[in-house]
């Protein structure tokens, strides 16, 4: 997870169509709130405007063509979700607690609100989970105020997600036993076992570069441009291969000594959800 800087540029469609569709949805709950906050009423929301494909492209150049979330980069047969940090119909505080409506429907066109998703991070992990430090602070309609919220999620448009996540080899763990960061790891997967293979084999090109970088060999110098460019926001996993890069050279030999294939591990949250959870509600 890395640091997003989008454009303060928003895409013409969310400033537009964006807009009017906002003040419909306020309007709609203005004339019925407590049948929305019942869950009697639904929104309905309009995918051509928050996934429209200026907003796409947007999304994938402030992303360098990553997750938002697990770093993976996107393929041409997987473009990926849009993502509504704040879930628009509903929202979860734990995982298998009831599902609060309404959501925060006035943020569904909202540029700060979006990001690109992988399907596993969007899908199967994080879906409609939102906690916040103090749950009753939550803002149930377009009238209240998110600035006292405080998310537990690691929100990487705002925050520098390496403030808060390191890594020990693939392995991802939480700065000083940070609650944000454990929140955020076990809700979103970033140790699930596929992402870790990935990132193992990642950590794999890492060591072959730096020992050849470190070799005194002609092809040294290309080698430290090769990590010098894999620590690089564009590349995939970069903050897993800064983390490498800082770590002492005898801590990482004496990792490798002992390292004899991490069998990879699943949080709590990661766990309950590769036993099967449900898409997105």
């Amino acid at each position: 997870m890395i640091r997003i800087h989008k454009s303060p540029f928003v895409p013409e469609v969310l400033m537009t169509r964006g807009t009017q569709a906002r003040a419909a949805l306020c309007a709609r709950y203005e004339k019925d709130p407590k049948g929305y906050a019942s869950g009697k009423r639904f929104f309905a929301f309009e995918p051509g405007i928050y996934g429209h494909t200026t907003v796409r492209k947007a999304l994938m150049e402030a992303q360098h063509g990553k997750c938002a979330f697990c770093e993976s980069k996107f393929d041409h047969i997987a473009y990926g979700d849009v993502e509504h940090f704040r879930p628009k119909a509903g929202c979860l505080q734990v995982e298998d607690g009831p599902l609060l409506r309404p959501g925060y429907y006035w943020l569904s066109y909202e540029w700060g609100n979006l990001y690109l998703s992988c399907v596993l991070c969007n899908q199967r992990f994080k879906r409609n989970l939102f906690p916040l430090r103090v749950a009753r602070s939550r803002a149930r309609y377009h009238g209240g105020r998110i600035s006292i919220e405080k998310p537990l999620l690691i929100d990487p448009g705002h925050d520098d997600p390496e403030r808060f996540i390191g890594f020990r080899s693939e392995v991802p763990y939480a700065v000083g036993n940070n609650v944000r960061a454990r929140v955020t790891i076990g809700a979103l997967g970033l140790d699930r076992t596929e992402l870790m293979e990935q990132r193992r084999e990642r950590l794999t090109l890492l060591w072959a570069l730096r020992v050849v970088a470190e070799s005194g060999k002609p092809e040294a110098v290309a080698a430290q441009e090769k990590l010098a460019e894999m620590v690089q926001a564009p590349s995939e996993y970069s903050s897993m291969a800064k983390a490498f890069l800082r770590e002492p050279a005898r801590r990482r030999t004496v990792s490798a000594r002992k390292k004899t294939g991490h069998p990879g591990r699943s949080g709590s949250n990661a766990r309950k959800a590769q036993q099967g959870r449900s898409g997105k509600r």
